[in-house]
């Protein structure tokens, strides 16, 4: 799922360039999504929704879901111009780790309790040491003759703070949307309706957003070449990737899912550098973020085993 869901991140990316919006082309995405598991739940469960009386027998964050995550994936565009990439990836998965550990310690959003312990906490921090290697770390290695060179920096103002506080809740409210979808799939008892719900959920809110700002709807050619048919499935992959959520919250824990789908997230991005794919620029993988990488890895087996 984390592999996966690096692809959709570049496939999204080429759809912006198409599209000239990231709101647009987020909205695309997630209408794609939500038709494409509108088939599926169809065609599987034989119906859509769902009895209108759980509205009040259900505590209302239920239906929340999909705004978490777009709140998420905006919270990453607004971020990347205003901190710089490196820590547009290391706040928000800060964020999601703290938040996938207090949702297991508390069992927030009736999902299974396991308690904080030494061990998992010791797993989470070497998880964020290991996106720290796997990210800064190899940043910092390349920039570093620039860095020597450069004048001193001064201290981070109050609204640069702000921004990374919006980094960290940002990345928390996507791990709450994976324990609020995982706790919905229950109530529904079908993964497939709480993850098409949640994509349907998203790609309204996202409609409102589009209108507020009046985004253009106007398709251009960014390149000599036709645009690429596959831009068009990045909604099939996040589909894909929130059903698995769906899937695996109720039991694996919260904590545990959110730290193996970032393994993987990282480990996708990393082929998807190396190799070029998605018409991405190529940038071989060093020996450093492979370290960073086997450092996550370890840090997974930790929480595992607590």
């Amino acid at each position: 799922m984390g592999v996966v869901i690096g692809l959709q991140t570049s496939i999204n990316s080429r759809l912006r360039q198409s599209v000239g919006s990231p709101f647009m082309a987020s909205l695309i995405s997630f209408t794609v999504g939500s038709g494409f598991l509108a088939v599926i739940t169809l065609l599987i469960d034989h119906r859509l929704f769902f009895t209108p009386h759980l509205f009040s027998q259900q505590p209302a964050w239920l239906w929340l879901g999909g705004v978490f995550g777009v709140v998420y994936l905006t919270g990453n565009i607004l971020l990347f111009p205003k901190l710089g990439s490196v820590q547009t990836v290391i706040l928000p998965m800060f964020g999601q780790i703290l938040m996938g550990l207090l949702i297991d310690n508390f069992g927030w959003f009736h999902a299974k309790v396991s308690p904080f312990t030494t061990v998992r906490g010791g797993g989470a921090l070497l998880v964020l040491l290991g996106v720290i290697v796997t990210v800064a770390l190899s940043d910092w290695l390349l920039k570093r003759r620039a860095a020597l060179d450069a004048a001193p920096t001064t201290t981070a103002s109050a609204s640069l703070w702000l921004w990374r506080l919006l980094g960290i809740g940002a990345g928390m409210l996507g791990a709450a949307q994976s324990a609020i979808n995982g706790h919905l799939g229950l109530v529904l008892r079908s993964s497939l309706d709480a993850a098409f719900i949640s994509f349907f959920v998203g790609a309204l809110t996202l409609l409102v957003i589009n209108l507020l700002l009046r985004s253009s709807r106007q398709l251009t050619q960014p390149t000599d070449r036709p645009n690429p048919w596959w831009m068009w499935v990045g909604g099939v992959i996040g589909a894909l990737f929130v059903l698995g959520n769906v899937y695996l919250v109720p039991i694996l824990g919260t904590g545990l899912t959110v730290v193996i789908v970032l393994v993987g997230l990282m480990g996708g991005s990393l082929l998807i550098d190396n190799f070029g794919w998605l018409e991405s620029q190529r940038n071989p993988v060093t020996l450093v973020q492979i370290v960073g990488l086997l450092i996550m890895v370890g840090g997974v087996a930790l929480i595992h085993l607590a």
